[in-house]
């Protein structure tokens, strides 16, 4: 009975050993790790965990295996997890165990076989032994991949979350500082308006009393017009001044730079539209910083020093005046008070010397405009000296003197229908009279040929470039552009403007229609002047 049991064991194993022959033959040709990812879906320790799980849990069931399959599976799951057959890893059995002997006899088998050729033998076996297999792993498949989406989902929205907030944050931290660079320029600019206005106030209030006498309300609109009109040309010359400056620092660090654009930039900064009514003088910038200029409002214009050479014909024209005659005692010291004079001029010709004017350059002109049209021609329709019409292709010029008790010219004038062209001059000369008077050309070009009154031959012994009349305009006073002739648009809104004396001498006002060859244009001009 014994020897019967003892012989079918020898046989069992036998016939084991038989088995595990082919078996190694099949895992030989087993797919490689990247055949096995494109098959499944899987690396081949991922799919052999999913098809051991699948033994496991359908045997018996779904999977139905002879004896001998089974034997192999568990032989080959061993040999995949553990590697090579080791007695301390499995129970010990008896010499009648024949289930145990059978799974450590089939584990001896497979000797040294890899643990990945073991892997790939039991997925395959797995794949031929049951037709569910497959789809169990396609199944793992969309789970893992459906797995994958959802966690990159999660990651995308939480990086989308952590971007929005870091952007929320950036933008919450420019919006506090652009409000604070915004106070802060809100304060500098009350600042600045509030040192404006207290300079301007008596002058602005003089002018809007003439303007509007019985109207309180307009007079302050007009005032607060000025005063931001005011603010902005001195901002303008702030920006002129902060430009000329760095061009200056440009030109300074430039070994070989070309002083002619510096020159240019002065020029052009010199013609800059300056404060409006009275004389009023802008606020010196200093330096780039707004706040700085803010302390430097000036209460008092500098003064200038110049020299002259004509020192015997300045002492012959005082003597004869005892009070520009004083003596003045060894280790004494005397006060004069006197009245102001003008730049000084030849009291022989009445013409200003242009050696003594040549380095006082002209402050800017103030031009501004008001939108009563209607109410300005109004007022002065009636006047017929205030009306004038101008024919197609003419100019008109309007002489105004200075005048003794004055110190500010002031103009404002507007025309039906179209524009005009419209410029200021100042000519250096002393004027017998203070009547305004209106002098009309054919042109603009004509103008200046009448008042030189040339007569042709004269002009061939001068300059060639000069035409007719060189000789003659060495003769004429000094004149100097305030404002170049350019259109305005006084159809539609009062051209207003000022500017302040720089001595004695008379102020030309040229309204130019030369570029009409067929409209003639209605003006209507107001000038006077103030203290």
């Amino acid at each position: 009975m014994a020897t019967t049991a003892a012989q079918n064991i020898v046989n069992g194993i036998e016939k084991l050993n038989v088995s595990v022959d082919d078996d190694s033959k099949t895992s030989a040709t087993s797919l490689s790790g990247d055949a096995y990812k494109d098959k499944w879906g899987f690396s081949l320790e991922e799919v052999f965990k999913i098809a051991l799980k699948f033994f496991k849990e359908k045997e018996g069931k779904a999977l139905q295996l002879t004896y001998q399959s089974k034997l192999k599976l568990v032989a080959l799951s061993k040999q995949a997890t553990f590697g090579k057959f080791r007695p301390d890893l499995l129970p010990d059995v008896g010499f009648l165990d024949v289930v145990g002997n059978d799974r450590r006899q089939a584990w001896q088998a497979l000797a040294d076989m890899s643990k990945e050729a073991a892997m790939a033998e039991f997925v395959q076996k797995m794949a031929d032994s049951c037709s569910l297999f497959q789809p169990y792993v396609e199944a793992h498949k969309a789970e893992k991949e459906e797995a994958d989406r959802k966690q990159q989902e999660e990651e995308e929205k939480l990086k989308q979350e952590e971007e929005e907030k870091k952007r929320k944050e950036t933008e919450e931290v420019a919006r506090l500082a652009q409000e604070t660079e915004k106070k802060k320029q809100l304060e500098q600019e009350l600042q600045i308006r509030a040192a404006l206005n207290q300079q301007t106030q008596a002058q602005f209030r003089q002018y809007a009393e003439q303007q509007f006498p019985n109207s309180k309300a307009q007079q302050d609109d007009l005032i607060k017009q000025l005063q931001d009109q005011h603010f902005q040309q001195y901002m303008q010359q702030v920006y002129q001044q902060q430009l000329l400056q760095q061009q200056q620092q440009q030109n300074s660090s430039t070994p070989n730079g070309d002083s002619s654009n510096s020159n240019s930039t002065s020029e052009h900064t010199k013609t800059a539209a300056s404060p409006i009514p009275d004389g009023v003088t802008p606020i010196s910038p200093c330096g780039d910083d707004e706040e700085a200029a803010i302390t430097s409002v000036p209460k008092i214009v500098p003064a200038s020093l110049w020299t002259r050479k004509d020192l015997k014909e300045f002492k012959d024209g005082l003597r004869s005046s005892k009070e520009n005659v004083v003596r003045i005692g060894s280790l004494a010291t005397a006060t004069t008070g006197m009245a102001f004079q003008k730049l000084p001029f030849s009291l022989k010709s009445h013409i200003y010397i242009p050696e003594q004017i040549e380095n006082f350059p002209l402050a800017a002109a103030s031009m501004w405009t008001r939108k009563d049209i209607k109410e300005f021609k109004e007022s002065l329709v009636k006047d017929k000296e205030s009306v004038i019409k101008i024919g197609s292709g003419e100019t008109v010029t309007v002489r105004v003197p200075t005048h003794e008790d004055g110190t500010c010219l002031f103009w404002e004038f507007a025309t039906d229908h179209y524009d005009i062209g419209f410029g200021v001059y100042f000519e250096w000369t002393v004027s017998q009279t203070n009547t305004v008077s209106v002098h009309v050309s054919e042109s603009s070009d004509e103008d200046d040929e009448e008042e030189e009154g040339a007569k042709p031959e004269e002009g061939k012994a001068g300059d060639v470039e000069k035409g007719p009349g060189s000789k003659k305009a060495e003769n004429r006073p000094p004149t100097d552009e305030i404002i170049p002739v350019y259109r305005r648009d006084c159809h539609e809104e009062v051209y207003c403007g000022s500017h302040t004396y720089p001595g004695q001498g008379v102020y030309l006002l040229k309204f130019d229609n030369s570029y009409s060859l067929w409209r003639s244009k209605t003006l209507y001009y107001r000038v006077y002047y103030s203290r």
